[in-house]
């Protein structure tokens, strides 16, 4: 389920949408780096800053979860949206992945703007990665059918890692991958159609 045999071309025919991120990601961050624009031009605008969330710039409350603050942050989370969201996106079909991705990027990012000081900034897709964590976690509770034991408990033991590291390791957004789990777990609960494998 998580251990990926396909080509690169066959990757990308298959999950479409998780390509299409990885690559937003990939972009963004040359954008960061590269002198094409003036320096920071995009981690300034496209970043969120609760202070300029609460004076009108609501984009900022999506733009977030694609920005990355260095090379190693968007590697890491382009690792793991490549480990975690292929099977997921191949279970609910790219329109479905894809408003998951979003809704718990964005309920993490509204839960960073209201318990969080206005100096707040922050950036990366941590918060919709758990989302995806927290359908996983929905799906052992309400939909065991949908999901193998050995899957079940590989996904439980890596959730159970990933919440104890977001307590140890410095300069993370405990607000967002916490809500970003309870979002993703909340979309998963939702009853849904089975989707026939490919």
């Amino acid at each position: 389920m998580f251990t990926r045999t396909e080509s690169f071309n066959e990757f990308l025919r298959f999950y479409p949408i998780v390509s299409i991120i990885v690559a937003i990601h990939i972009v963004l961050y040359l954008l960061t780096i590269l002198p094409v624009f003036p320096n920071f031009w995009f981690i300034e605008n496209l970043s969120g800053v609760n202070l300029y969330i609460m004076e009108g710039e609501f984009w900022r409350l999506i733009t977030p979860t694609f920005m990355h603050s260095g090379f190693s942050h968007m590697l890491f989370n382009s690792f793991s949206l490549v480990l975690f969201g292929p099977a997921l996106e191949r279970m609910l079909g790219g329109a479905r992945f894809l408003l998951v991705y979003l809704v718990s990027g964005f309920i993490a990012n509204v839960a960073t703007l209201l318990l969080e000081p206005l100096t707040y900034t922050h950036v990366g897709s941590s918060g919709a990665i758990f989302g995806l964590f927290g359908y996983y976690i929905a799906m052992i509770v309400f939909h065991k059918d949908r999901l193998s034991k050995q899957n079940s408990q590989t996904i439980i033991t890596l959730c159970v890692i990933s919440l104890i590291m977001t307590f140890i390791e410095p300069n993370i957004n405990i607000t967002a991958h916490l809500f970003g789990l309870l979002g993703g777990f909340i979309l998963g609960a939702v009853p849904q159609k089975n989707r026939a494998n490919r």
